[in-house]
């Protein structure tokens, strides 16, 4: 064993030799030189099973061991109650020794074990950041005593947090409780999947004066199988209907441990409910599970525990809640339903299996409807397109997206301010306005806060006493008041699902009694709704239903649509590709060469119509769609624009107009257009959980500096 062993606290020795560690990983040795050596915050950069947990708590135990905080001496802070419980279950193992407590509090948890960390305040606690938020304001008197000494905080799977107003919530929080008890603690932040370090790093150290280190690691080699394959089906198909694809994906998980991924809740249960139906038709036991946000808490516990038991076949189909580090246990295989939105969600899932030394198994299965006679930008297999993209953009380059900060998180900030003040009960303006020295509020200017706090007094959300202090206006505490006030990510109003006292889930569309729909893989036939109690009582029944959920896709990076473009007019040919997708692929490029797309991003269709390949990220499209239709609709007549986001655009043009096109888009993008001129006065994107009630012009500024990129359209189409 090395240096840093003889270091560690004696009761963690103890722990790696009962456990029969031969060494530490380099990970673990780097993050204790950092914590040991320096007083710098830590960035760990890793791959999935690495060992990353260890190497922040193994210095971070060892430091509280020898010099034991006055208060909760560390935090660590999850995206997800399920990572927080099973990180719980490992730091209650490793402190069996120690005189070190160890508390997790999110809902689930009980009020007991809740009064016990508020009586004798110590040790470490695992929180998310909405239980934090709650603490913040209902323990406000009580946090110098809770937190006066702490040392340290954790921040898992930063990936999910950055770029998000959840993440600046964290930073907000942070900054926040530093200032209350004049204590800075030490950050750490845990991923497996960052591509640029520097954008990391600043997040971490936002609002301190402490530096960041990230040790450089060197990663060991690891073994891939990949495997791409690629399915028809039917254009209009019943939902009882078994398609090839299904039974293909049945072939690929019978008899495994097995994780299929899913780019929403929908095709999590289609895919569960045709597996369970093959498997019943083959007489064989019903080993398939669903787990999503709307999944009842039992029973996504039942499928991690059916994925931890070891040596027995268990598939479970999950959306993003089982992409971060939940520990369940030995994978034999992921399988990715149709193509992931970045590369990030695709290592993370890749992560989830090959462990043990063995290779990480991922298989792709890209499907799309058979149309018969169907216009060029249909006929383009766009999920096969984009799979190929984001493995090659990994595996040529080990490119990751960035990921760029918000600049006006403008819900947020009405968010603190109310935060701030139900915790402070009153509080002069003056008081109030250093909010904006809180990092995530550095691009937010005096005057937008005054506008904002103006706009809150005249909507009873803020009250200003005689004492000019202010406080919650009657409108602002109905808002507070309730529980779903601590989280930042929008609510949904869903109907609780009940099989006799049992939970099933939720869903959002309610169904009228006599009908059926599916959840949890599972047909439920709806017996009585209690509107009052926004509970649907059910029974379950035989078959295959279908079941919707809103909700958009992700934000895909300019960089995946250019490979996608290279894929179409290359001839490589990839190793991992099956016979259907090989074939799939060879046509899509025949199609390419056909209408001379390797010379043209604009091609003339049927019906006056013309369709443009932008090859541009989610922003940029979105972009450039405002573009066209603020600076072009009078001159080049159009009556339609509409296509698939990020893929296509499809316009109806006046005649004669389709010659015009591509030149009025260089003369377009030669302009000074910025920004701001592709938003118009009458408009106030409400997109984030507060917007409501924020004011119309400044909804407009944050809209336009955070959601739209001129820049890179111009960019995008200088290649052209």
């Amino acid at each position: 064993m090395s240096d840093t062993y003889s270091k560690l606290a004696p009761f963690i020795q103890e722990y790696i030799y009962n456990h029969n560690w031969t060494e530490l990983r380099p990970v673990q040795t780097a993050a204790c030189e950092v914590i040991f050596e320096t007083d710098a915050h830590l960035l760990v950069a890793a791959g999935t099973a690495s060992g990353k947990t260890e190497a922040a708590f193994l210095p971070v135990l060892t430091h509280l061991y020898e010099k034991p905080s006055n208060t909760i001496g560390a935090i660590y802070i999850g995206p997800i109650k399920a990572l927080i419980n099973d990180q719980f279950e490992r730091l209650n193992d490793l402190l069996r020794e120690a005189d070190i407590p160890v508390y997790h509090w999110h809902g689930d948890v009980s009020q007991s074990r809740k009064k016990q960390l508020l009586k004798t305040p110590s040790g470490i606690l695992q929180i998310t950041p909405e239980s934090l938020e709650s603490l913040l304001i209902n323990k406000h008197h009580d946090l110098i005593r809770l937190f006066g000494d702490i040392r340290f905080v954790v921040i898992d799977e930063i990936h999910a947090f950055m770029g998000t107003e959840r993440g600046c919530q964290i930073l907000c929080q942070l900054e926040r409780l530093a200032k209350l008890t004049k204590n800075q603690p030490r950050r750490i932040g845990l991923s497996a999947t960052l591509g640029d370090y520097s954008l990391a790093e600043d997040w971490l150290g936002s609002g301190t004066n402490r530096t960041v280190i990230t040790p450089k690691i060197e990663a060991g080699k690891r073994q891939i199988k990949l495997a791409l394959e690629h399915f028809y089906v039917p254009g209009k198909t019943d939902t009882s209907e078994v398609t090839d694809c299904d039974k293909y994906i049945f072939n690929l998980s019978k008899s495994r441990k097995c994780l299929i991924f899913a780019n929403n809740k929908s095709q999590t249960e289609s895919i569960i409910a045709s597996l369970r139906q093959i498997a019943a038709t083959q007489n064989l036991p019903d080993i398939y599970h669903v787990h999503h946000g709307s999944i009842s808490a039992s029973l996504r516990q039942a499928a991690e525990n059916a994925m931890r038991e070891p040596d027995k076949p268990a598939v479970t189909a999950a959306t993003l809640t089982l992409e971060v580090g939940v520990d369940i246990g030995y994978l034999q295989r992921v399988i990715q339903l149709e193509s992931p939105d970045c590369v990030a969600s695709f290592l993370q899932r890749l992560g989830r299996t090959g462990r043990r030394g063995e290779p990480a198994d991922m298989r792709f299965v890209c499907s799309e409807k058979q149309l018969l006679e169907a216009p060029l930008p249909q006929q383009i297999p766009w999920q096969l397109l984009q799979s190929i993209a984001i493995i090659q953009l990994y595996l040529e380059d080990k490119w990751i997206e960035p990921i760029e900060p918000i600049k006006y998180p403008l819900s947020l900030l009405y968010h603190q301010t109310m935060s701030i003040l139900a915790a402070s009960k009153e509080i002069s303006p003056s008081a109030l306005a250093n909010i904006l020295n809180l990092s995530s509020f550095k691009n937010i200017s005096p005057e937008d806060y005054k506008l904002l706090l103006r706009y809150l007094v005249s909507i009873d959300h803020i009250n200003k006493t005689e004492q000019g202090k202010l406080i919650l206006g009657l409108a602002g505490e109905k808002i507070v008041k309730r529980f779903q006030f601590y989280a930042v990510f929008p609510e949904t109003l869903e109907f609780n699902v009940k099989q006799d006292a049992k939970d099933i889930g939720t869903i959002v569309i309610v169904p009228n009694v006599g009908s059926q729909f599916g959840l949890a893989g599972k047909t439920w036939e709806v017996l009585d709704i209690d509107f009052a109690n926004k509970t649907i009582f059910v029974k379950q029944v035989e078959g295959k239903a279908g079941i919707y959920w809103r909700g958009g896709s992700g934000t895909i990076h300019s960089k995946i649509l250019q490979r996608m473009r290279c894929i179409l007019l290359e001839d490589t040919e990839y190793s991992y590709l099956q016979k259907n997708a090989q074939e799939r692929l060879r046509s899509a490029r025949q199609l390419t060469q056909d209408f001379e797309l390797d010379k043209r991003n604009i091609v003339k269709l049927e019906k006056g119509k013309c369709c443009i390949f932008p090859w541009m990220g989610t922003v940029a499209y979105n972009t450039f769609q405002r573009l066209l239709n603020n600076f072009c609709r009078e001159s080049l007549e159009i009556k339609s624009l509409g296509g698939v986001n990020p893929y296509f655009m499809t316009l109806k043009l006046g005649k004669d107009k389709f010659e015009q096109l591509e030149n009025e888009i260089l003369s377009l993008c030669e302009q000074r257009i910025i920004n701001e001129h592709l938003v118009a006065d009458a408009e106030a994107p409400e997109i984030q959980k507060y917007d409501k009630f924020i004011p119309h012009p400044l909804l407009r500024k944050a809209f336009a500096s955070d959601y739209l990129n001129i820049e890179e359209v111009r960019q995008q189409v200088a290649l052209w």
